[in-house]
């Protein structure tokens, strides 16, 4: 099939961008998003011209690296997955298709696609480290933790910081990444040592980012391709009050 691909290009993060025409032809239907691109890629270095810069690396779904705007949705149109794992029998012969990078103040562009997703690192460095020792497999047992706050843990856990919350919410807000690495260390007692330092630090981490506030429009949840649920943000808004009492 052939596509018309409206591409976000900028050289640089100073530099001006805009939107430019691409034609994709003999697409396949069993191809990647990214395949897609590796193969627009290689017509324009045919070409003498550059090629669109994108970020990947597991391409698996399972680092996120990939996060691009598909028609105006974070990881494209189908729910639960990342771009990566996007095939191109989603769409049609004829088809527009305009990719964007991620667009939040706290994830300055680039190059092209590409964006600086560092603050959210810096988020998480803030967190610190867990102090207690969990030890080895077996150790594990010899601290019981109920098996509904073991589950909630380990959704939380699945949140790959990829940013799609990010780049879904109207004020560009990391509530969702946040509420998912608080919970997850927040529903453990091994997490429960630095609790209140923790979320303490996490938040004004946030703000100083320049990341806007949640207005619980759950667009968060809807984007995130481990579908992190938003239930994540209250126990952050709890945690967050819990500390402030004791602070």
């Amino acid at each position: 099939m052939t596509l018309t691909l409206k591409i976000w290009r900028q050289k640089g993060p100073d530099a001006p961008g805009r939107f430019v025409t691409y034609e994709a032809g003999d697409v396949s239907p069993d191809m990647s998003f990214l395949e897609m691109l590796d193969m627009l890629n290689q017509d324009l270095i045919k070409k003498g011209e550059e090629p669109v810069a994108f970020e990947n690396d597991c391409r698996e779904g399972i680092c996120g690296a990939c996060s691009v705007m598909i028609n105006g949705q974070a990881h494209g149109s189908k729910r639960g997955i990342t771009a990566c794992q996007l095939h191109m029998r989603l769409f049609n012969n004829g088809d527009t298709v305009t990719i964007e990078p991620w667009r939040a103040k706290a994830f300055p562009v680039i190059k092209d696609l590409v964006v600086d997703r560092s603050a959210l690192d810096r988020v998480m460095q803030a967190g610190g480290f867990v102090s207690v020792r969990t030890g080895a497999v077996p150790d594990a047992n010899a601290v019981p933790v109920p098996k509904e706050n073991a589950d909630k843990a380990m959704d939380a856990a699945a949140c790959i910081g990829c940013g799609a919350c990010v780049a879904a919410c109207k004020n560009a807000s990391a509530m969702l990444f946040l509420g998912a690495k608080v919970s997850q260390y927040a529903l453990l007692p091994q997490g429960h040592p630095e609790r209140t330092r923790r979320v303490l630090a996490m938040v004004e981490a946030a703000d100083k980012e320049g990341f806007g506030n949640c207005t619980n429009t759950s667009e968060c949840e809807a984007a995130c391709p481990k579908e992190i649920s938003v239930t994540h943000i209250a126990r952050l808004n709890r945690e967050l009050l819990r500390a402030a009492l004791r602070a």
